[in-house]
């Protein structure tokens, strides 16, 4: 088994003034950076947590993190030799808070768009995401449902 480690750096740029002498006396900003990274990601708490909505929050990094399904199904398809030429996701990630457990995530759908090339095998290709769901990194990491419905589509 091999063991990998991450490492970033959080730093916290929203101090106006007066640190957290109150509720309302800070921004919640700060930047994700990482040795040897082009840029930082700019973030902030979701608006409802009077985060800037112009940055990136915690929750949509959560959810954006599942890019690693897309990683995997690449890989598959070139392996299987099914030529993808376009992938586009937004997937949609559900949270909800209550009294006993805070915030957490109770489902994500992912919804992958894929065009692969003209003759290719498209019932493979709708079924690699299958695999490339049970090797995704993250989603084998959450606690809650990750589901995939995925388009397949061919070229021009």
């Amino acid at each position: 088994m091999s063991t990998h480690h991450y490492r970033v750096t959080n730093r916290w740029t929203g101090n106006l003034g007066s640190g957290t002498s109150a509720y309302k006396a800070y921004s919640r900003s700060h930047e994700l950076s990482g040795e040897g990274k082009i840029a930082a990601i700019p973030g902030s708490s979701d608006p409802a947590f009077r985060g800037d909505p112009t940055r990136y929050n915690p929750e949509e990094l959560l959810v954006g993190s599942l890019v690693c399904h897309m990683l995997w199904y690449l890989h598959l398809c070139a392996d299987a030799g099914v030529t993808v030429l376009a992938y586009r996701d937004e997937p949609i990630g559900t949270m909800a808070e209550d009294s006993a457990k805070g915030g957490h995530f109770t489902k994500v759908v992912l919804g992958p768009c894929v065009t692969i090339a003209r003759g290719g095998e498209a019932a493979k290709a709708r079924a690699l995401h299958e695999s490339a769901h049970e090797q995704c990194f993250i989603a084998n990491s959450v606690n809650f449902p990750v589901t995939c419905e995925p388009e397949t589509t061919f070229s021009e």
